[in-house]
């Protein structure tokens, strides 16, 4: 027996049937926060594969060009959790169409930088807008989709970030080629005002969640407000501080294989850089499916379950990947590749559902907001115990050893935290009520 077999409606038949059964608002919300991830992604990647561009056409090092994706990976640590306390005090509409004019406008911007140091602090209040996006639409469309396709719903939009890598390579390879090679970048940081338009799909009275509305006007009769310290109050803290385990466990183990992947291929595999990158191209496609797989698997055998299924298949399939004796076979390191990133990618896929279901709706956005970013911004110290290892190991072997680390802080956290997959959110609300400060 399922998980959700308790469940009052029965589950659809596949994992797309729930937007047969969602209303016009679900699917317009649905629609307006995939388009704005993938582009959001795009937008954030893109910069990673324009570094050698972007190191020549400012004459700066490695490490500065490293240095500005660091500090905007940083500034949507902070961005995001302000963010999702914004949405908790004024509603998850207006937030979300803020985030998303605030980053397209930046990364727009970005492309008439002219030095680096206006190119850093672009990219950095870009990255503000980039950390609230996610999260504050993620709490959105986890509202108002029924409690049964919550899973469903949100790992669909959370599989647009391989379509934003998809994108992004396209971008910083064959479309910048296009263009001389001082212009070319800055057409690619133009592109990033698309998301802009999105704002105009999504309505602001409307289209927040009931259960939002009912929870904001009772805050207002009771005349409370809501800090961004919340989430940090006792009865709050314990699913807070778990969460964020998850986060850096789970996005700590993906890092520590993406980030140093194309060195691997290059330097242990003796592949070429070119092909390096279309053998990483390819692995979006394995990326994609993963996330899809875990949306259907989540809503059908649980949350938990979904992340100790993908986390032990990641174990399996970096090891296979990284130390099996492939050679440097595009016939075996491709299909290694895909398998991988199947099971890295779809590790990520039940965040959104998830944490939506841990936090009552007064401090959702904030708690989803701070736990996934700082997940992120603490995935730092995987990258760099990457490269300490390294130093006296083999790099594969220390890329998978901070993997399987990461992959081991995400199960203890899913053994500590609760099931909620089909969780009421106004019977959560009530719970937290009930405990008082």
């Amino acid at each position: 027996m399922s998980v959700t077999d308790t469940l009052e409606e029965p589950i659809g038949r596949g994992p797309f049937s729930w937007y047969q059964r969602a209303d016009r608002k679900v699917r317009r919300v649905f629609w307006t926060c995939s388009v704005a991830w993938t582009l959001d992604a795009m937008d954030a990647l893109v910069y990673q594969y324009l570094i050698p561009i972007i190191i020549m056409a400012f004459g700066i090092t490695l490490a500065q060009a490293a240095a500005v994706a660091s500090a905007s990976y940083f500034a949507s640590a902070i961005g995001g959790w302000m963010g999702g306390w914004l949405a908790d005090k004024f509603g998850r509409v207006r937030i979300l169409q803020l985030t998303i004019l605030w980053f397209s406008m930046f990364s727009f911007l970005s492309g008439f930088a002219q030095s680096y140091e206006q190119l850093l602090i672009l990219r950095v209040l870009q990255g503000v807008g980039f950390g609230a996006e996610w999260a504050v639409g993620a709490v959105l469309l986890g509202e108002i989709v029924a409690r049964k396709d919550r899973g469903k719903a949100l790992g669909s939009v959370q599989s647009g970030v391989a379509v934003g890598s998809g994108l992004a390579a396209l971008l910083a390879g064959p479309f910048v080629a296009i263009f001389p090679l001082e212009f070319g970048w800055r057409v690619v940081f133009w592109v990033g005002l698309l998301p802009a338009i999105l704002i105009f799909f999504v309505r602001r009275g409307d289209d927040d969640s009931e259960v939002f509305k009912e929870s904001k006007a009772q805050r207002d009769a009771e005349k409370r407000s809501v800090t961004p310290l919340e989430i940090f109050r006792l009865k709050y803290l314990r699913v807070t501080a778990l969460a964020a385990l998850l986060a850096v466990g789970a996005q700590g183990a993906g890092y520590s294989v993406s980030s140093y992947l194309t060195t691997f291929l290059q330097n242990e595999r003796g592949i070429s850089a070119s092909t390096a990158g279309i053998f990483v191209l390819l692995n979006s496609v394995g990326a994609f499916f993963g996330l899809l797989a875990n949306a259907y698997f989540s809503d059908r055998f649980g949350r938990r379950m979904a992340f100790r299924l993908f986390g032990v298949g990641f174990i399996l399939a970096t090891i296979f990947y990284l130390c099996a004796p492939l050679g440097s076979h595009a016939y075996t390191l491709i299909p290694a590749g895909i398998i991988q990133a199947f099971c890295q990618f779809g590790l990520y896929g039940s965040f959104g559902p998830y944490f939506t279901e841990l936090f009552p709706t007064e401090v959702r956005a904030s708690g989803q907001a701070f736990a996934y970013n700082f997940g992120r911004a603490a995935s730092g110290i995987f990258i760099q115990g990457v490269a300490i290892l390294a130093a006296s190991v083999a790099l594969n072997v220390s890329m998978t050893a901070m993997g399987v680390i990461g992959v081991i802080c995400a199960l203890i956290a899913t053994i500590l935290l609760p099931e909620t997959v089909g969780r009421d959110l106004r019977q959560l609300d009530k719970g937290a009520a009930s405990l008082g400060g």
